[in-house]
């Protein structure tokens, strides 16, 4: 009895929290969609859902790769590849009944989509944490990502500027399949990754939690939700780009001689507000989300975070890194590994390939500093 009234605050105090952030996030996107339009306000609330999944269950990108290769737990990797299935089960037949509508993540394959995506898996495992990962271990109160977090928005803005000598070095013609082959072409690779896990991974860490299989249908579901409404899949480096242009605009600066934000589309989003601008409302909406999630289960732990010399130098070039490669590869984890590939694009199916690869080295170069001791 004592031990059911002790728990009736906590329970209470727990749907006030929940209660509280949910009306929260509900009136910021009435706000958004009363200024901006309605389709923007329901951005900003696929963003706090998908911000609220991959904290509160655990999804991520990340942390998978790195203990499937670690520990050969395919759990996570297992949950990635169902999710990516799920939407391209329904992404193939939409792209293809909508061209106008709808475009994919479609991208070339080149020396600098290469070398970027290598460095952006070596860096994601030092910060321990991809584009999403980031801005969501910020929304948590995370001091690494938060300390991270602009220096891979100036990265990405860098690399922007730097985008074109980089394709200039080669690169193939942008290669996608459609159809129902495409699709076809589609699953039978995600299965060959799932196959490929399965094999080596150890017996007694072949069940995959719950929670995961739950994170993999709902950010499946949000994720083709955000393809109808914004029209393009999603991705998360282009808006920290886009935030670190806009800085640098305010500061007196001109980007005009760069011909990445020379280009009229992205002249528009500079001078339009962020609330107009797709990438901008997830990635706040990840941010949101994920606070939301820490709020709701007590509060935030920041103040009791320590960071050393190596972890500050660790996260301010990681961080960079992250943003300029990731630029430089035409996206994350989820703008060219999950929506590359589940739009049809060949560069998602090699980005995995190099980032898989940098990832060991990521690893490799984590332990050698002294990091793999500190969650950072």
């Amino acid at each position: 009895m004592i031990s059911s009234l002790k728990a009736a605050p906590l329970l209470a105090s727990r749907s006030f929290r929940i209660s509280l952030c949910a009306t929260s996030l509900g009136i910021i996107s009435i706000a958004v969609a009363a200024n901006a339009g309605p389709r923007f306000g329901l951005l900003l609330l696929i963003g706090g859902g998908m911000g609220a999944t991959l904290e509160g269950l655990g999804f991520g990108f990340a942390g998978p790769w790195r203990r499937l290769i670690l520990a050969r737990n395919p759990s996570g990797f297992l949950a990635q590849i169902l999710s990516m299935a799920l939407v391209a089960l329904i992404a193939f037949p939409l792209l293809e009944g909508y061209p106008a509508e709808l475009t994919g993540a479609h991208a070339p394959v080149g020396f600098a989509m290469v070398a970027g995506a290598y460095v952006f898996g070596i860096c994601m495992q030092l910060l321990l944490g991809c584009g999403s990962g980031t801005l969501v271990n910020a929304g948590s109160g995370n001091l690494v990502a938060i300390l991270a977090l602009p220096f891979f928005a100036i990265g990405s803005f860098l690399g922007s500027f730097h985008l074109s000598w980089w394709t200039s070095l080669g690169s193939l013609p942008v290669i996608t399949v459609s159809g129902t082959n495409g699709l076809l072409l589609t699953l039978a690779g995600l299965g060959v990754l799932g196959g490929l896990a399965l094999l080596i991974a150890e017996k007694p860490k072949l069940s995959v939690p719950p929670r995961l299989w739950c994170a993999a249908l709902i950010i499946a579901a949000l994720a083709l939700l955000h393809l109808v409404v914004a029209g393009q899949p999603w991705g998360v480096v282009y808006g920290l780009g886009l935030w670190a242009a806009k800085g640098v605009i305010a500061v007196g600066a001109d980007v005009s001689s760069s011909s990445f934000w020379s280009a009229p589309a992205h002249q528009t989003r500079l001078s339009s507000s962020i609330l107009t601008d797709v990438t901008s409302l997830t990635n706040l909406g990840l941010m949101a989300g994920a606070a939301f999630v820490t709020f709701c289960r007590g509060g935030f732990t920041a103040s009791q975070q320590t960071l050393t010399p190596p972890i500050w130098v660790s996260a301010v070039v990681a961080g960079f890194l992250l943003g300029y490669s990731s630029r430089l590869a035409f996206g994350c984890n989820m703008g060219a590994f999950f929506s590359g590939i589940t739009t049809g694009s060949l560069h998602g199916w090699v980005w995995f390939l190099c980032a898989f690869s940098g990832s060991f080295a990521g690893i490799t170069i984590r332990h050698r500093l002294g990091l793999s001791l500190i969650h950072i």
